[in-house]
């Protein structure tokens, strides 16, 4: 009870209520559309956990990611989405790790449970987009050498992912506005899935869940970096 009771001090109402929101869409819609992958209802409710910890600035949530990432890769690979795969487990779960380090060693005032918030130059922010280009670019040619399944949105998903992972790793409030455009373009991923397997509306209802997740995140981080700066 203690431990239940911390907990519901620690998140607000409005984060319980859009955490138990999200878990009860996603099992709902697991159990309508999918009923036999439960890799994927693990990995989705794994996933929403860790966005409602980043939202808190938690580096619990990094690790989270990490373990979602993996998870996702293996989805993706189901449907040869080798976009998504080779995205998440060969940037966004690398990515994640960088920042549960960079996150563990930026507390704030000595908070390992809040991250301190950063804001990144202009200079850096031309380098972040030059450099998301660039890998926008070769991994266009990557996906079209195995036959990636919907190409070009595929190729946009490694963009916004690579985008979001920077963002992360640099505690940037706006990482999470990268992470709900990534939201968009990869429920018009598994929408395109679903036409042919009914099965993957749960992963379209996942990242339904995903984005609003993030949209909250980004106002979260908002008020957080106002709070930090005035008292500094």
């Amino acid at each position: 009870m203690s431990k239940i009771k911390s907990l519901t001090d620690y998140f607000s109402k409005l984060e319980i209520f859009l955490w138990c929101s999200s878990v009860i869409l996603i099992i709902v819609s697991f159990c309508i559309f999918d009923k036999e992958n439960y890799l994927t209802l693990c990995a989705s409710i794994i996933g929403v956990t860790s966005l409602i910890f980043n939202a808190k600035g938690n580096p619990f949530g990094q690790l989270l990611m990490v373990i979602f990432s993996l998870l996702y890769g293996v989805i993706s690979f189901t449907f040869a989405y080798y976009g998504e795969m080779i995205t998440y487990i060969g940037m966004t779960m690398p990515m994640a790790v960088f920042a549960l380090i960079s996150w563990l060693r930026n507390p704030y005032k000595g908070n390992k449970a809040e991250v301190k918030v950063n804001s990144i130059s202009r200079k850096e922010s031309v380098f972040m987009w030059i450099s998301g280009f660039v890998v926008t670019i070769i991994f266009y040619y990557i996906l079209m050498y195995f036959d990636t399944a919907n190409l070009l949105p595929s190729t946009l998903s490694v963009t916004t992912s690579f985008i979001a992972v920077y963002l992360t790793f640099r505690r940037s409030p706006y990482f999470a506005i990268a992470y709900a455009a990534n939201d968009i373009v990869l429920i018009i991923l598994w929408i395109l899935a679903s036409t042919k397997n009914l099965q993957y509306v749960s992963v379209v209802v996942c990242f339904m869940a995903f984005l609003a997740n993030d949209i909250y995140g980004f106002i979260s981080w908002k008020k957080m970096k106002e709070r930090q700066e005035d008292n500094r």
